[in-house]
């Protein structure tokens, strides 16, 4: 199950977990779309692999299976 990361790696901005901003590699490393667009050519700089728009867990499954709250920061 997908940890719904709470902030870019990046900026540190907040990612609420229905956010359409966030951007996940296969590895889930998270970062916001000014990010991954301006910064890292969509591409994650830990791994290499492709960025993408994270998928959003349904508000009723938020409840039993909430997002993660520890923040990544790598600068």
């Amino acid at each position: 199950m997908l940890q719904l990361r709470p902030n870019c790696e990046c900026c540190d901005r907040d990612l609420l977990a229905d956010s359409t901003d966030a951007l996940i590699c296969s590895f889930e490393c998270t970062f916001c779309r000014a990010c991954a667009d301006n910064r890292l050519n969509g591409t994650c700089p830990n791994c290499g692999g492709e960025l993408l728009q994270r998928p959003r867990r349904p508000a009723a499954k938020l409840l039993k299976y909430p997002a993660s709250t520890e923040r990544v920061n790598k600068a």
